[in-house]
């Protein structure tokens, strides 16, 4: 069919035509700006699920939300960090986001005493001033300038929140991939919306990353749980994903028969990204006004050949030898959680000799450690276990590099 019209959208971040199965979370979030708006208690959310079930699609729906309640919004995909580099994260968010509250002709003295407590925060990392040039403020000394990460950031956040406040407006921050985030700017991020929450300031932190991140923020800072909703989204139902693929089709005057919308389910099992993906392909396949249960069977060699390139290839290519290895004796175990004594074995190697690679790949976001299933790891990427598979056929253990001891062995 023509490739104009081709409805589907299999690209990272991007908002598909019709986000099916996510209503549950999109209400909650109106009901947080609300409340906050309204200077109520509200907990702010941190989404968790695996890869491709649509966390970031979730952000900026939620950015379109708030921008449209006259909210500003500021979204930022996190990496790993030094302190440093997360003081010029930061710096740079709430600039963007203090900026926006108000034109410069209009700026209050509240504003101007957020903009220079900005600065405070910034001149450990930037003595000189360029990450805030152009404020015309001075520095607020005494605030945001201790050095302690923790304290710094409840200082900025109160500041800018009661900016906000002044200006009737609300501040919301928009984090994805916070699972990347160290302990210590994870706790300094809660204990600065901690502090807004507890003065009534329409400050909100909605994060998303991998399911880790809940047992982390608890781990970080004990009141987490009580600040945040931690909403997990899954994999789509059968009808969920029957909708995702064939409302969009029906906006093009074309399609799905039930035997084609079975197979898409079966294949991608109701994954939206994956959903996206092999409607995309499918839709080159097809010819006419209905997509057919052959036109999905005959995408389906594309359909993997693209994941294999792209979405799953991405991830494997940073792995060294050994995780690699440590990932296919998972695979040989199956896509469920695995317990690392049993991988382990399968490597031909004590847990202790293969937990370094265990916590690296966790660390890479590769496994995650499921929660209340301690020693267990499972891939952050649905069907990991299959591209593993496909792409090493045959599982053999790795060899073991013994220490070189000297000519007599001694």
């Amino acid at each position: 069919m023509d490739p104009l019209r081709n409805p589907y959208t299999p690209n990272a971040g991007a908002t598909p035509p019709v986000i099916a199965g996510r209503e549950g979370l999109e209400s909650q979030f109106q009901v947080l700006l609300s409340r906050k708006a309204r200077g109520r208690s509200e907990k702010s959310m941190i989404i968790t699920g695996l890869r491709g079930v649509g966390k970031t699609v979730l952000l900026e729906q939620f950015r379109q939300t708030a921008t449209s309640q006259d909210w500003v919004a500021v979204n930022r995909e996190m990496v790993k960090h030094s302190e440093d580099d997360f003081r010029r994260t930061l710096t740079d968010v709430l600039r963007k986001a203090l900026l926006a509250l108000s034109p410069r002709d209009r700026w209050t003295t509240r504003l101007k005493d957020a903009l220079a407590v900005l600065r405070s925060f910034s001149l450990s990392i930037d003595p000189e001033g360029k990450l805030t040039a152009g404020f015309d403020v001075g520095v607020q000394y005494g605030q945001a300038d201790l050095g302690v990460l923790n304290q710094d950031v409840v200082d900025l956040f109160l500041a800018a929140g009661e900016a906000a406040k002044e200006q009737g407006r609300g501040i919301i921050l928009l984090f994805d991939e916070i699972q990347f985030l160290s302990s210590p700017q994870l706790e300094a991020l809660i204990m600065g919306l901690h502090a807004t929450t507890q003065r009534s300031l329409p400050v909100i932190l909605v994060g998303a990353g991998l399911p880790q991140i809940a047992a982390v923020a608890g781990d970080a800072k004990s009141y987490a749980e009580r600040l945040f909703a931690f909403p997990q989204i899954v994999n789509l139902t059968v009808e969920q994903s029957h909708q995702a693929l064939q409302e969009p089709a029906v906006q093009e005057g074309t399609r799905w028969t039930d035997a084609a919308l079975y197979l898409a389910y079966a294949q991608t099992e109701g994954y939206p990204y994956f959903l996206q993906e092999l409607g995309y392909a499918t839709w080159a396949i097809a010819h006419g006004e209905v997509i057919t249960e052959s036109d999905v069977s005959l995408a389906l060699p594309s359909y993997e050949s693209t994941l294999d390139s792209s979405f799953f290839r991405v991830r494997l290519e940073r792995t060294t030898e050994l995780q690699q290895a440590y990932l296919r004796a998972m695979a040989e175990l199956g896509s469920a959680p695995q317990k690392a004594a049993d991988v382990a074995a399968l490597m031909g190697r004590q847990s202790n000799q293969v937990a370094p690679t265990r916590a690296d790949l966790i660390s890479m976001g590769l496994l995650y450690p499921p929660q209340q299933q301690h020693g267990y790891a499972a891939f952050t990427v649905p069907q990991f276990d299959r591209f593993m598979k496909r792409t090493i056929p045959e599982f053999t253990a790795p060899p073991i590099h013994r220490r070189h001891t000297g000519t007599n062995g001694r």
